[in-house]
């Protein structure tokens, strides 16, 4: 039985699931197809994701595919309780509500799988992560998963490595159609998008700071670049470094970096990114957020045991006064700036990942019992089938190799 905020909210949360269905065009392709295959007949699927409008639109069109659903969110700050109204008053089962705490959220995942469920979709890796733990009862009926998510991945690859997952799991975030554009256009904008909301601030001429020069990273300086900053960037991998400097960005360490920023972003997947003696040294009023999927790339336990006393600055930001006087500001307590104070990535940025990700659980279902466990990749002929979707909705054509030219490239 789903467990929700407040069922009253679904109209308001049915405008936003419309607005974005009518930029979705190739997740409506794809409704089409998958409402006459009906290649999930019979089948329960549990999803754990940023529970918004583009990700319901999502859940409906896995629903008219035959799929029994079942979802939960994937962050206790990023789920809208009137998308999650919406969906269970269109006769989904819904485990989520905004604001929830760490005991709440443990308990909707494992409301989400009691359904036994034979194909999962995960965002971070917590859905994975039960299965093979508390919930291993569960294991056999599994017949697969995807996750989009660069720090699911790390886990996945982690689990595969030591021998212990279970089942497939695609790798939709490394497809090109999603990371290429979700990581680097989508959370380049949405970042922005989520701090430019809470804070009412302007960007230009401050000094932006960005933890990690991965492909989201990439976009959270480029966007920052856009709007007139001076953008520095970390990192710990030497050729990222390289690649952000010949990209016209100052690079150097986050403790040289602390004293210079107005803004921080951190985007690296990893953890303690930003640390006290970060915070000792950065100056009156920076304004810190977490663009990775887990709240632990900066700090928050650290600064809040450091700080003489906190307080609630303005909606979503809480100020931490230090003991040397000065004061820093923390967005949505350190989680996931984009989706914590925003709606997360533009509709047709996310049309492209879950047109990605639809495709990934179909390939799964319909090739059952031959896939070995492990992490897999998407198929080469999915990303193109979307790529070449996806140009067709923007009106571009392009051109095609003839005879001769495929020849010549031994293809």
């Amino acid at each position: 039985m789903s467990s929700i905020a407040d069922i009253r909210l679904a109209p308001e949360g049915e405008k936003k699931i419309r607005w974005v269905e009518g930029h979705m065009p190739l997740l409506n392709a794809i409704a089409r197809d998958f409402e006459q295959a009906k290649p999930f007949r019979g089948l329960k699927l549990t999803l754990s994701v940023h529970l918004e409008a583009k990700t319901a639109y999502l859940c409906r069109v896995l629903a008219l595919g035959g799929a029994e659903m079942h979802v939960t969110g994937s962050n206790p700050l990023s789920t809208q309780d009137d998308v999650a109204a919406a969906l269970v008053d269109g006769g989904l089962e819904v485990y989520a509500h905004h604001g929830c705490t760490e005991a709440e959220y443990l308990r909707d995942l494992r409301s989400a799988l009691n359904c036994g469920p034979n194909l999962v979709i995960d965002d971070g890796g917590d859905l994975v992560h039960l299965l093979h733990t508390e919930l291993t009862d569960l294991l056999p009926g599994v017949i697969g998963g995807c996750e989009e998510t660069t720090t699911g991945i790390l886990r996945l690859k982690a689990m595969a490595r030591a021998g212990t997952l279970r089942f497939p799991m695609v790798m939709v975030n490394d497809a090109d159609c999603k990371h290429l554009f979700d990581n680097r256009y989508g959370t380049g904008q949405s970042v922005w998008d989520g701090i430019n909301r809470t804070t009412n601030l302007i960007v230009a001429g401050k000094n932006v700071v960005v933890a990690g020069y991965g492909w989201c990273g990439k976009g959270v300086a480029m966007r920052a670049k856009g709007l007139g900053a001076k953008v520095i960037v970390t990192e710990v991998d030497p050729i990222k470094a390289i690649e952000a400097h010949m990209d016209g960005f100052t690079v150097m360490t986050m403790a040289d970096a602390a004293p210079l920023g107005d803004f921080f972003v951190t985007v690296t997947g990893c953890s303690g990114v930003i640390r006290p003696e970060h915070f000792q040294r950065m100056r009156d009023g920076a304004i810190l957020s977490n663009a990775g999927h887990f709240d632990v790339e900066v700090d928050m336990a650290g600064l809040r045991a450091m700080a003489r006393d906190s307080y609630e600055a303005r909606h979503n930001i809480t100020g931490y006064r230090l003991e040397n006087g000065r004061t820093l500001f923390a967005i949505a307590e350190g989680r996931l700036v984009n989706l914590a104070s925003g709606d997360g990535h533009p509709a047709e940025i996310m049309d492209m990942s879950f047109a990605i990700q639809a495709l990934s659980v179909r390939y799964l279902a319909d090739h059952r019992g031959e896939l070995a466990p492990g992490v897999i990749p998407v198929p080469p002929e999915t990303d193109r089938a979307v790529a070449f979707r996806k140009l067709e909705t923007l009106g571009i054509t392009i051109d095609t190799l003839s005879r001769e030219q495929r020849e010549y490239l031994g293809l």
